[in-house]
């Protein structure tokens, strides 16, 4: 069924509008946190899969880092055991990361790199234990009391932090046109395995591969004002003063600490989309207006 004159009109507007951005970004690196119910929903999967299959087409080179904690808690009840977090952190003991090691590494991972291939892609899945890509260090809990003298220690098992990352098997991938799909699993100095949190890996893996944007896909429209308007267009002073006067507060505040640290540690800029939208990195990325928020270093 052909368009009519009106409906054309406005296609070729949206594809002569993304031409600049075509041309601004070929051959830049751009590091996508993939997460939510962006992970959740069929239809929202084959966007995401066509998006990144079609930044590749046209000269962009994607990597993808993924979460997966509604697949491990549904999992961990499946086989009885109970899904327990403290400060937002789920305490992995040994059982728990063999359950996150198969989730994230296996059937998540594996999902992902099916449905990009799927739709016309190179995807290659890999654990931050791949090539030796992220070196991970335990993450302890500390918290003051007034009835203790020091800060009481909380022991929340195999949950890492990003020590350092050696992205020479990312490159590699990017240089053979493949399109890395990673899973935020580390190892540490003793050999064992770490689950870390993916919005901190995908920032990181950013910072090392000098990227041109890192875009953390929420479950949120983004940084709302006070009266729950849209920003963007921030710089690292205007997101220090809205954390300050409270504006940006509570599961907000790690996503914006992982952009400001990017966009501080080299990283042109990052963006926070709602991921629930079809396409939203697409028409963030070639529209000028865009439909998240971005934070400029």
């Amino acid at each position: 069924m052909a368009l009519d004159a009106q409906a054309a009109t406005q296609v070729a507007h949206v594809l002569t509008e993304s031409l600049p951005y075509i041309r601004r970004f070929s051959g830049k690196t751009f590091v996508i946190k993939y997460g939510g119910n962006a992970m959740e929903n069929d239809e929202l999967k084959n966007s995401f899969a066509r998006d990144i299959v079609l930044m590749k087409l046209v000269g962009f080179n994607p990597v993808v880092v993924h979460g997966g904690g509604p697949q491990i808690s549904q999992l961990l009840k499946r086989i009885g055991k109970e899904s327990r977090f403290v400060d937002g952190m789920r305490v992995t003991d040994s059982e728990t990361m063999d359950v996150v090691e198969m989730v994230l590494g296996g059937q998540v991972n594996k999902e992902i790199v099916n449905n990009v291939n799927r739709h016309g892609g190179r995807a290659v899945g890999l654990t931050g234990k791949d090539g030796d890509l992220i070196r991970a260090r335990k993450l302890t809990i500390s918290r003051k009391s007034p009835e203790l003298e020091a800060p009481e220690i909380i022991d929340i098992g195999h949950v890492g932090e990003v020590a350092s990352i050696d992205a020479a098997i990312v490159n590699t991938l990017i240089q053979d046109d493949f399109i890395p799909i990673i899973a935020p699993i580390g190892v540490g100095n003793d050999g064992e395995s770490y689950n870390i949190n993916a919005d901190l890996v995908a920032g990181k893996i950013a910072e090392v591969l000098n990227a041109e944007k890192l875009i953390l896909l929420t479950d949120t429209t983004g940084v709302l004002d006070q009266e729950g308007h849209l920003l963007t267009g921030l710089d690292a002073r205007q997101v220090q003063a809205l954390i300050d006067d409270g504006t940006i507060h509570g599961g907000m505040l790690p996503k914006i600490a992982c952009a400001l640290d990017a966009v501080r540690g080299g990283v042109k800029a990052a963006h926070i989309l709602d991921g629930r939208i079809e396409h939203a990195v697409l028409v963030e990325l070639f529209t000028d207006a865009g439909i998240g928020t971005l934070i400029r270093g």
